[in-house]
């Protein structure tokens, strides 16, 4: 019985591990192609000016609404988020099922492993 168990329980936490995003497997190469899709809104260099949206430089481990001189959304800025992996994993996923009145339009990326490259390409900037 005890066998039984713990192959059972191998085969749970196998299946578990498989179908949740990995960030420590995002590709920030391929990251930084996806990430094409978010400049025409976005810059990422340091000290990069704002466009539509704000600047990304070093965005992870950023509080929500950090940016000096960007006007973000009331909601926005009460969600008291910090863009950890997790975090960006859901906004990129889809941002207005996370913060409901944000001014962010971009319907979000779908893939589980193009969120994770992006969020690796993300945490390169710093």
């Amino acid at each position: 019985m005890k066998r039984i168990f713990l192959m059972l329980s191998v085969a749970v936490m196998a299946a578990v591990s498989l179908s949740s995003t990995s960030f420590a497997d995002g590709d920030a190469v391929k990251g930084k192609k996806v990430f094409k899709k978010c400049k025409a809104c976005h810059t990422v260099d340091e000290g990069g000016k704002k466009l539509v949206g704000p600047n990304l430089f070093g965005i992870v481990g950023a509080k929500a609404g950090h940016m000096e001189g960007y006007k973000y959304s009331k909601a926005l800025l009460a969600s008291g988020l910090t863009w950890d992996e997790a975090t960006l994993d859901t906004w990129l996923k889809k941002p207005r099922a996370m913060v409901k009145k944000t001014k962010m339009t971009y319907a979000g990326l779908k893939k589980d492993k193009q969120r994770a490259n992006v969020i690796a390409y993300l945490k390169t900037l710093k």
